[in-house]
């Protein structure tokens, strides 16, 4: 079963991963508490690392807003498209 952490709570678990590795815990110890996979901790650390949850927001803000233009300028590009072959004569 595969979880979604938003952006906040991954910033959270990897403060508690850096608290319990500070104390002395090792790295798949660590995993195990948070209920996640060491890839998984490598990747949101490479990510996330160095975020406070306010940025972490605004990022998740950004990515939902560039995914919103990308989709914009794929429907305007099928738009000129189609006037394009309409415009273009039959012969």
């Amino acid at each position: 079963m595969k979880k979604r952490h938003g952006a906040e709570q991954i910033v959270a678990l990897l403060r508690q991963a850096d608290v319990a590795l500070g104390k002395g815990q090792k790295v798949p110890e660590v995993c195990k508490q948070l209920g996640i996979s060491e890839q998984t901790y490598y990747r949101w650390r490479t990510k996330y690392g160095g975020m406070d949850p306010q940025m972490a927001r605004q990022l998740q803000e950004l990515q939902k807003e560039n995914a919103r233009l990308k989709r914009l300028v794929a429907d305007q590009a099928l738009d000129n498209q189609i006037l394009r072959e309409a415009a273009r004569p039959n012969w």
